[in-house]
């Protein structure tokens, strides 16, 4: 079984499972807000923050932009996508202050590096490195990070499965710590979008690559629902944005969770992580007693004598079932057997009632 750590949260199938906060561009360019969004999601139960460090020059092509326009999510944006991408990128000055913010309040920080300069010069804050989706397909990023040799967290959306098994295994090849995540990378907000959420993708996961991965989902949909269904799939890491208003511009606020929202996911995650068991049908000890109380014991339905041979009509099946009684799934066992002694009305049939 895979099994890892970041920081000092342990990772793998059967762990707790690991709750990214993804502030993401909800900073709004501004360091104080960025710092109380760390606060605020450590609060609401997050056990990281994310920030994504990038250079708007060095992931998005302006004329690029302007040559295909804006499309999906993208559409309602009020300014060229190279100006959002300036505007919501972080200062590099900021990050040891987001790192220090992290630690004082007892949350892991992370971030995902969208150019590769970024990968060197954030390796001493991180625990572990997140690839997003959109570098799924960028051999040369995926080998800088996993050569780091620190865990790695890679979404998949807008892929296929043969684009997710070549990235899988091309960093696998230098790193096996490794949180695969389903993603659907559709940012619209739309209820539309849980029609697309392939959280069975996971099972595929799983299938496939068995114990060298740790599963995980990626989620922009509205509330909790798909993250619930897939910490029942198996999910251990689950990211989502965060905001603390969702009426605030920007291109990530409309999506994100806020402290309720948040709160109430990790809350409900938590109680459905009790509840999952190990998977072996067993009489629980919380029900012992109801066995006695809801189940049918075998009764006398008239005064019996001893010698009597047992009939279907001297028997009556009803509630409660003593510890002695006979069950009644076997009773054919032991029609036509003698009572050992007089049986009184209303009294239990057990097997030491009658002659073997």
């Amino acid at each position: 079984m895979l099994k890892f750590k970041i920081n000092k949260k342990i990772i793998s199938k059967n762990s707790k499972t690991y709750f990214i906060a993804d502030i993401a561009a909800n900073h709004d360019g501004s360091l104080s807000r960025a710092k109380k969004l760390i606060k605020l999601c450590a609060k609401a139960g997050a056990d990281a923050a994310k920030f994504q460090h990038f250079k708007a020059e060095t992931i998005v092509l302006d004329e690029g932009f302007k040559k295909v326009g804006k499309i999906d999510h993208q559409s309602s944006w009020n300014d060229s996508v190279y100006n959002i991408y300036k505007k919501a990128s972080i200062n590099p000055k900021w990050t040891k202050e987001l790192v220090m913010e992290c630690k004082k309040n007892k949350i892991d920080f992370l971030t995902a590096a969208y150019d590769l300069d970024y990968v060197d010069e954030l390796n001493k804050f991180l625990p572990a490195y997140k690839i997003g989706s959109g570098d799924i397909t960028w051999r040369e990023i995926l080998v800088k990070i996993a050569k780091k040799n620190k865990p790695v967290i890679l979404a998949t959306g807008a892929s296929n499965f043969e684009e997710t098994k070549q990235a899988v295994r091309l960093i696998k090849k230098y790193n096996k710590k490794l949180v695969l995540m389903q993603c659907n990378t559709n940012y619209t907000n739309s209820n539309e979008n849980f029609n697309y959420i392939n959280l069975y993708a996971l099972k595929q996961f799983k299938d496939t690559f068995g114990e060298k991965i740790v599963l995980g989902l990626s989620d922009h949909t509205k509330g909790h629902s798909t993250v619930l269904g897939s910490i029942a799939l198996g999910a251990r890491v689950i990211e989502k944005h965060f905001t603390d208003n969702n009426d605030r511009l920007g291109p990530d606020h409309k999506f994100s969770m806020n402290p309720k929202t948040w709160r109430e996911m990790v809350e409900a995650s938590r109680d459905l992580e009790k509840s999952l068991g190990n998977g072996n049908k067993k009489l629980e000890k919380n029900e012992i007693k109801s066995v006695i109380i809801q189940r049918r014991g075998v009764w006398a339905r008239n005064d019996l004598k001893k010698n009597h041979k047992i009939k279907l009509s001297d028997l009556k099946f009803l509630r409660p079932c003593l510890k002695n009684s006979i069950s009644p799934f076997n009773i054919n066992k032991y029609l036509g057997k003698k009572l050992k002694k007089n049986i009184k009305k209303n009294n239990i049939i057990s097997i030491s009632c009658l002659n073997s």
